[in-house]
């Protein structure tokens, strides 16, 4: 069950009109302080971020599904599920044993898969997989909302990381 404070931030980012990838962000960072709470743990960040994803989808947030060769079938049909049980589409039946059984495996993991490092090296793996045409998607989308001064200080900053990574 997620959080209220979690559940408004995610109707406050919708009202503002945010991307329901950015409204679900919120429920990925419960998640996240979740584990590094010690509440319970996840194989790897991966796991932690789809436990997120999961519980927006199933908080109506208006997260579709991957698509055909995004995700493997099972995930795709898990999060088809979540997705319909949030817009009110289907009734969900409650599991007792299995979310028993899910909880207790949950608190076994280990709970250093969610620290700042683990999370760095998952989204540079992330970033490192986009294609040139998202790169130029970004880029015009940067044009449309950033501005000169701040699309060439961003630029700048670029750079210096650049330097900075290469010593």
């Amino acid at each position: 069950m997620p959080e209220k404070r979690t559940v408004e931030k995610a109707h406050k980012a919708k009202r503002a009109g945010k991307a329901p990838t950015t409204q679900a962000g919120e429920f990925v960072r419960e998640e996240i302080r979740k584990v590094r709470r010690g509440e319970h743990g996840a194989r790897s960040p991966q796991q932690a971020i789809a436990v997120g994803l999961s519980k927006a989808r199933r908080a109506g947030v208006g997260l579709r599904p991957p698509g055909r060769g995004k995700a493997k079938a099972r995930t795709r049909r898990s999060a088809a599920y979540a997705y319909a049980a949030g817009q009110h589409k289907r009734k969900t039946h409650r599991r007792p044993r299995v979310s028993r059984a899910v909880s207790r495996v949950l608190k076994r993991e280990p709970r250093s898969t969610v620290s700042r490092a683990a999370l760095s090296r998952q989204a540079r793996r992330a970033a490192s997989r986009r294609t040139a045409s998202q790169r130029s998607a970004a880029a015009r989308k940067a044009v449309r909302t950033k501005g000169g001064a701040r699309r060439s200080a961003a630029a700048r900053k670029a750079a210096r990381t650049r330097a900075r990574r290469r010593r």
